[in-house]
């Protein structure tokens, strides 16, 4: 999850089988965690992040690696929420696209290379390239540590506020 990277909706959502019967994907597409991230990116790629929400478990934390105001780790879905998400959504115009190109899974854990297609609210493009690490327990997303351009994240987006 563009945001800088995973550029995402900030909505809060159900969690479990209703957000998966929500998000329109069936047992089958979320047995494992790369299926279930193939389906998330899927839709941030078309400009929905509510789903990537959605999987967050409540206690998830998120690391962005780094030296800049983006750089630590929001520890809890509401911090994420309030402390990541919304300040990227306060920068970046709708729609706001992550793309997935590459995923290495093994057991629990996903790693994923992406690209973002992001633009400012003042016309300024944002298109970072990351690679997230997920960790999932009992479906849910527990932790993801992102590499990325921090100093693009700097220059383009400013500090979080």
């Amino acid at each position: 999850m563009g945001t800088h990277g995973i550029a995402v909706a900030f909505r809060s959502g159900p969690l479990g089988a209703m957000s998966l019967r929500a998000a329109g994907m069936n047992a089958r597409q979320a047995d494992t965690p790369k299926k279930r991230l193939e389906y998330l990116f899927g839709e941030t790629a078309k400009g929905n992040g509510q789903p990537l929400l959605d999987a967050l478990a409540a206690d998830a934390e998120w690391t962005v690696i780094g030296s800049t105001g983006w750089s630590k780790t929001y520890r809890g879905k509401p911090a994420i929420l309030s402390d990541l998400i919304a300040p990227l959504r306060r920068v970046l115009a709708p729609p706001r696209k992550t793309h997935a190109l590459h995923m290495i899974a093994e057991g629990n854990m996903v790693a994923v290379q992406g690209q973002g297609e992001n633009v400012t609210r003042d016309g300024r493009k944002y298109e970072n390239t990351y690679c997230w690490v997920f960790s999932f327990r009992d479906g849910q997303v527990r932790s993801v540590t992102e590499y990325a351009d921090t100093e693009l994240m700097r220059s383009v987006l400013g500090d979080p506020r």
